[in-house]
């Protein structure tokens, strides 16, 4: 078996034991890797009415086949289990160091159940686990933790993954951050990791698999490399990092502003550009990527010199859907997040749902205990804190939009959510294909499971016949996003970041270089398919059905300034014209049992029907 050390570590946290897990080279071939793979693994154990919480919900750290090698971008690793969000499928992804360290502990990942009596960390080392003690380590930020792990275990290669307070306290939307102020942020995986009194994973070692052609290998991974590195989109990337959209999403009426209800804003205050100007920033890339997309920060205050800089959801998150262009509170509000181990999106948007809910005289001083007025920066601050400390009204903002349109008796079409999973910082309205995208994604509204603005960007895959078109045309729109949704969906199975400019052909040439099988562009299509068909399986068992499959009326109003007025997507036409694609089941919102027989999925058919 190449690219794979064929084993994950089984960890019972209720008994405080480890042992291997063998992998199948078949199961490998049908899942890839990834989400994908703990998908696959996770399948099992879901019951019907399962609470994400309890000891034997599982919790899974994957990597892939790429992650490892030397191709370019694939520190990438995918964090998993049902959603304490969404109470359906859920997972988050990262980069930094921490991907490569998995891989190098001599494992493809980590399937961990139970719940320990106190809190615990697994550091995992050249085919070695141990389960060890954390008490001295709760109550630590995300960053204390990840020091005081390194000082304690005094191994120079090691890499950390952790939850600051928010996990540990169970806040809804915790994510578990690693390599300092990475995060794996959506579906509330922290609050998972929390629930089971695991405060940390620790990787360290230099144990990894073999590839079937190694001098294909490192001739392919040159050219992936000279391909990113001359894409014009990866030399934006490294100067202004994803903030470089800003004003351009602004114009194409794609950032939403206002709490969704506004598309034209200040956003030159909040670009790239603006950003450096303001403060001195510094690039930080994960391993082995040429671009350095992340910023730092140098100068921020005296008394924190350095900090992670704040990514374009984030910025616009806190920044122009509150109304907020202060710099200076939304790279503090940032920070505070990484310390936490909270969301960004989720946090930024359900602060905004709370400006738009002072400003619709549904929460008064009075009853807030402050005042929160658009654009009031030290108000995000205030209500931020309010969240981590669970104090006041930060208790129903730590649950999100879905609960507190419930709480203060809106209608919930006025939460911006699918799923109960926040919408991010694009917009459907804008961009047709990614209205279905967020409508019927696998964990919810995601901007990167069918980025569709990229193809209408002009970043066509032309192996798969996904083509640019009209962006605010419905009708032909939805079958081309539901192949770039497996397209995309695949990256978190080889796994692979969303911005490495690589064509269909060069990955399946890299999969079949590194592991020995043939692969074809369409076979990747159909492993996205077999992906997004079985994590749509592990939510229907959870309860899912066509009912979930919708967008709320906050983003389906037609917006009256900016470039989109009047473009609402038909979500009806979408809806139906990506059923036939998919071929799901109208009625129960299942995909069909000869879908899932015709992708491999046998056992899967025969349980949900």
């Amino acid at each position: 078996m190449y690219a794979y050390h064929g084993r994950f570590l089984k960890v019972d946290l209720g008994t405080r034991t480890t042992e291997d897990m063998s992998l199948s080279e078949d199961d490998l071939k049908k899942y890839i890797g990834g989400a994908t793979l703990a998908a696959g693994l996770i399948y099992d154990h879901v019951k019907e009415g399962m609470d994400p919480l309890a000891p034997e919900s599982p919790l899974v750290f994957a990597t892939g086949p790429f992650t490892g090698s030397s191709v370019p971008m694939v520190s990438r690793y995918a964090v998993c289990g049902i959603s304490p969000v969404t109470g359906l499928w859920g997972e988050a992804t990262s980069g930094g160091v921490f991907p490569f360290r998995i891989k190098g502990s001599g494992y493809d990942g980590y399937f961990i159940t139970g719940r320990a009596d106190a809190p615990v960390y697994l550091y995992v080392n050249n085919g070695s686990a141990e389960i060890k003690d954390a008490s001295k380590l709760w109550g630590k930020d995300s960053y204390e933790t990840q020091e005081a792990i390194k000082n304690e275990l005094g191994e120079d290669s090691i890499s950390i993954a952790c939850i600051g307070s928010a996990g540990e306290k169970g806040l809804k939307y915790a994510g578990v951050m690693n390599d300092e102020g990475r995060a794996a942020g959506r579906c509330g995986m922290g609050t998972l990791m929390g629930s089971k009194n695991l405060k940390a994973v620790a990787a360290a070692g230099r144990m990894r698999p073999e590839s079937a052609d190694p001098n294909r290998v490192r001739e392919l991974s040159k050219e992936a490399a000279a391909t990113i590195r001359g894409n014009f989109m990866s030399v934006a990337y490294r100067e202004y990092g994803t903030m470089l959209y800003m004003d351009m999403a602004m114009t194409l009426g794609d950032a939403p502003a206002k709490y969704y209800t506004q598309s034209v804003f200040e956003a030159e205050k909040v670009t790239g550009q603006a950003l450096r100007q303001a403060y001195t920033v510094d690039n930080y890339a994960c391993r082995g990527c040429p671009i350095g997309c992340g910023r730092v920060v140098k100068n921020f205050k005296p008394d924190l010199k350095k900090v992670d800089g704040p990514e374009y959801e984030t910025v616009g998150a806190f920044g122009p859907l509150c109304m907020n262009y202060d710099f200076e509170t939304i790279i503090q509000a940032n920070h505070t997040c990484n310390l936490h181990g909270l969301d960004t999106i989720s946090t930024g948007v359900s602060i905004a749902y709370a400006m738009y809910l002072y400003d619709q005289g549904v929460l008064t001083k009075d009853n807030a205990g402050m005042e929160i007025k658009w654009g009031d920066g030290e108000a995000i601050l205030k209500l931020l804190d309010m969240v981590v400390n669970q104090e006041g009204i930060g208790r129903i903002i730590s649950q999100g939009t879905l609960a507190m349109a419930r709480e203060y008796g809106r209608d919930e079409g006025e939460a911006a959510q699918v799923k109960g999973l926040e919408i991010p910082m694009h917009d459907g309205r804008a961009f047709h294909g990614l209205a279905i995208s967020y409508a019927t994604g696998p964990r919810g509204a995601c901007h990167l499971k069918g980025d569709y603005y990229n193809v209408e960007l002009g970043g066509p895959v032309m192996e798969l016949d996904i083509l640019p078109g009209d962006r605010t045309d419905s009708a032909g729109k939805a079958e081309p996003a539901a192949k770039f949704q497996s397209y995309k969906d695949l990256f978190d199975a080889l796994t692979l970041c969303k911005f490495a400019s690589l064509s269909a052909t060069q990955l399946s040439q890299i999969l079949s270089a590194l592991t020995g099988w043939e692969v074809s562009p369409l076979d990747l299509l159909a492993a996205g398919d077999r992906s997004i068909n079985l994590k749509r399986a592990i939510s229907n068992k959870l309860g899912l059905t066509r009912e979930g499959d919708k967008l709320p009326k906050i983003v389906l109003q037609a917006y009256t300034d900016g470039n989109v007025p009047d473009q609402v997507p038909d979500m009806e036409l979408l809806l139906k014209d990506y059923y036939d694609y998919r071929q799901w089941d109208w009625e129960t919102g299942k995909p069909t049992k000869e879908k899932l027989i015709e992708l491999g999925l046998d056992h899967v058919a025969e349980d949900i029907y």
